[in-house]
């Protein structure tokens, strides 16, 4: 039961200034963690048995088709990092791009559950499509960086086991 009851106009215009306030405020709070955070925690981010290093996401969902139609959130703000695509192949860039990806993921979970304040004003029907708009508009964005992210620790590896051989010079 919601603590205030709203007409659908009302009702329409609170749900859309929440969300707006909901996606700017968690992005900015996500964005002043320090990236070491993001190492400290890489269990968390680290991908189950059944993901495959990402396989199962391109077997079942077909991800690799659809992923760059989905916007960047540097499209948004500038001032983030832009994983559209990998530029560079350093290794200081990779683990860059990884930790992003983690602080991605995280936003995304965050946005997808602070779904569940608004029950606090909606009626069971309007909370219920507020869930699935934070489904629609999130869970794609966390299976994106599920999928990634291991293929760039396999960039992260390959570029760290060719730093560290030997080169041998001939005279």
């Amino acid at each position: 039961m919601p603590i205030i009851r709203l007409t659908l106009f009302p009702l329409l215009i609170v749900d859309s200034l929440a969300w707006a306030c909901v996606h700017l405020g968690i992005s900015w709070g996500i964005r002043q963690i320090p990236l070491a955070f993001f190492d400290q925690h890489a269990a968390w981010f680290r991908s189950f048995s059944f993901e495959d290093d990402g396989k199962f996401w391109q077997k079942q969902l077909r991800i690799a088709r659809w992923k760059d139609r989905l916007p960047e959130g540097t499209q948004i703000d500038s001032s983030g990092f832009n994983k559209s695509r990998l530029q560079r192949k350093d290794h200081v860039y990779l683990h860059r791009f990884i930790v992003e990806t983690c602080r991605a993921e995280l936003t995304h979970w965050l946005l997808l559950f602070s779904a569940c304040v608004f029950f606090l004003w909606n009626p069971l029907w309007a909370a219920v499509l507020n869930i699935f708009y934070a489904l629609l508009a999130n869970l794609p964005f966390i299976l994106i960086q599920r999928y990634n992210r291991p293929r760039l620790r396999r960039v992260y590896d390959s570029y760290q086991r060719n730093k560290a051989r030997p080169t041998t010079q001939s005279k």
